[in-house]
């Protein structure tokens, strides 16, 4: 388990395979919390993974893909991916996204 608390400033910014980055915030076994950034025309490249997924548009505008159906979310909207539906996204403006996963994902400590 890591810190109950967390401070932003105080983690590390990880370039994604997508070209994008991300900081782990905070997790245990159970639930983890993950800042991503994205510059304009950002994609986060459709995938899926067995961890059930929930995300907050904190700022920007993005399509999100979920199983074949898009919609565009604004800063304060939020979606959730079932455990293993094909989904990604793409950034219509510079944005952030705050994802949490349960159960925690490993290969983001890696």
């Amino acid at each position: 388990m890591t810190d109950i608390f967390s401070h932003a400033d105080e983690k590390t910014w990880i370039p994604t395979p997508d070209g994008n980055r991300r900081r782990v915030l905070v997790h245990t076994d159970e639930l983890m919390l993950v800042e991503f950034v994205f510059d304009k025309g950002g994609v986060g490249a459709l995938h899926s993974h067995p961890h059930v997924q929930a995300s907050y548009v904190a700022e920007g505008r993005f399509d999100v893909t979920i199983d074949g159906r898009s919609e565009i979310l604004e800063a304060g909207s939020s979606f959730i991916v079932p455990s293993n539906l094909v989904h990604g996204v793409k950034a219509l403006e510079a944005g952030r996204l705050v994802d949490s996963f349960a159960p925690y994902r490993a290969d983001f400590l890696a």
